[in-house]
């Protein structure tokens, strides 16, 4: 029975194992999880209501609408950098039209599109120039910086950072994944503790989550690898 339990408990930690090493293979291609479809929704919701105020956002919504259809697109390169007929891309847009909400929002589109072309270095610093006190976009878009962090192996940067965006959300849709997300590099780092604080987050203050449903399994990974 003890050799029996001792397998087990070796197979488990193998298992904890593997999936730890596949983390950034496994968000390479999903470098924000679900905030791209927050992004589209939300911002296309807050740019209706809000950037008609002056001529300059008139202006800078306009410029900035080609670039989500791109994106919407995954012509990443595109929505970046703009086109041969007329388009001026989210980088311009940003620039040019410095201080206006679309402006903002162009920061975030552009950080997005960095990372989604593998350019991180360049995603974190248009992700960190993003400004913004809405529940899901702000914290949507820090998350996304955190996996950028993970991306360049700063692993350290990437699990705070991917906790505050939890924190920053608060809610059920995205705390979850960014705790997820946390917990699985912690593990990669072998900060078993640390990880399990996250998971143990998840079950206790997010236990309505989809990530709840197996998040014991995870929490018991973690405990196994510590011994």
């Amino acid at each position: 029975m003890a050799e029996q339990k001792n397998q087990n408990e070796h197979l488990n930690v193998e298992d904890a194992l593997t999936q730890s090493e596949a983390f950034l293979v496994k968000y390479k291609n999903a470098i924000i999880g679900g905030v791209v479809a927050v992004i589209i929704i939300v911002a296309g919701f807050i740019m209706y209501k809000n950037l008609y105020a002056e001529p300059r956002e008139e202006k800078a919504q306009a410029a900035l609408f080609k670039g989500q259809e791109y994106f919407e697109q995954d012509a990443y390169e595109q929505a970046l950098n703009g086109d041969s007929i007329g388009y001026v891309g989210f980088l311009k847009v940003a620039d040019e039209y410095s201080g206006t909400k679309a402006a903002n929002l162009a920061k975030a589109y552009a950080g997005i599109c960095y990372a989604q072309l593998g350019k991180y270095d360049e995603a974190v610093k248009m992700l960190d120039g993003f400004n913004g006190n809405d529940q899901m976009v702000a914290p949507a878009i820090l998350g996304a910086t955190g996996n950028c962090y993970a991306q360049l192996g700063q692993l350290d940067k990437a699990a705070s950072t991917l906790i505050s965006a939890a924190d920053k959300a608060d809610n059920n849709s995205l705390s979850p994944i960014f705790l997820m997300q946390a917990g699985e590099i912690l593990v990669k780092q072998g900060k078993y503790d640390d990880a399990v604080n996250a998971y143990t987050k998840i079950k206790d203050k997010y236990f309505q989550s989809y990530q709840a449903m197996d998040i014991d399994k995870y929490i018991e990974q973690a405990k196994l690898m510590k011994k």
